[in-house]
């Protein structure tokens, strides 16, 4: 039988072994051990300085890390979609009160406004514009409407209201309903990079813990038809349009066929 060399990197005592025996003094019972056998007493040097051990270890972790991907990607092809709400959806949804919002940018980065369209009992209340940036991006101006659409609803849940808020943007609802999270858990850092937008995401965040238990936030599609995100789009462009960095209430007469005629953003 060829001669084998053992080496413990985590033992009673670590070093290189000449048998099995002197291994297994040195690993059994011993919480954590780490050991392995190797053919040649080169190989085993090599493993105990940590090179060939962490060459294994990292092509373990490779595949490891591919096996995990496959499966997630298996499972989000089997996961079945759920349809955009619709028009009609969001109408029997029991709310009192629903809020819109939506940003624009023209073009990305550029100059960019919020808007919102705030509903009581379905009909229209408020629509609102404003929170213009010389330089911004869709996303601030989707964040500064999420940020908006918390504070207005922060009010109505006040006043004894149930509260929905509509937003087209994923980006912002995912920033604030899942990832800021984890980036607080973290000192708000994450692996591979900066987090972009933190001046908005930290208050929003932080408003939406405080009202999580209390509304809803729902994700619909842009420019379908939905009659508070068209509203609440049209009032993003007015936002660039006046280039007010306040957000103000829309004073006009709320006619809703010539809102609608203003331009999309």
């Amino acid at each position: 039988m060829a001669k084998k060399f053992y080496v413990v990197w985590q033992g009673r005592e670590t070093g290189i072994f000449t048998t099995w025996t002197e291994c297994k003094s040195q690993v059994e019972g011993f919480s954590g051990a780490r050991y392995k056998s190797f053919l040649t007493q080169k190989e085993a040097e090599l493993a105990f300085s940590g090179n060939a051990f962490s060459r294994v270890s990292k092509v373990k972790a490779v595949k490891a890390v591919k096996a995990v991907k496959a499966v997630k990607a298996v499972k989000a092809q089997n996961k079945p979609k759920m349809p955009p709400l619709s028009q009609a959806q969001i109408i029997e949804m029991p709310f009192d009160v629903k809020i819109f919002t939506d940003g624009a940018c023209d073009p990305n980065p550029g100059e960019a406004g919020t808007g919102l369209a705030v509903y009581e009992k379905n009909a229209l209340s408020e629509l609102w514009y404003g929170l213009y940036q010389a330089r911004g991006t869709n996303n601030t101006a989707e964040l500064n409407g999420l940020m908006q659409a918390l504070l207005l609803a922060k009010v109505k849940v006040s006043m004894g209201l149930s509260v929905a808020i509509f937003c087209d943007s994923t980006y912002s609802i995912q920033c604030i309903t899942q990832w800021a999270a984890s980036w607080e858990k973290k000192g708000w850092t994450k692996s591979g990079g900066e987090i972009k937008n933190l001046n908005i995401i930290k208050p929003a965040f932080s408003l939406y813990q405080e009202l999580a238990s209390q509304l809803s936030i729902y994700h619909v599609k842009g420019h379908v038809g939905i009659e508070g995100n068209e509203l609440a789009d049209r009032m993003s462009v007015l936002a660039i349009a006046f280039k007010d960095e306040n957000l103000n209430l829309y004073r006009e007469e709320m006619n809703i066929t010539d809102i609608l005629s203003l331009r999309k953003g």
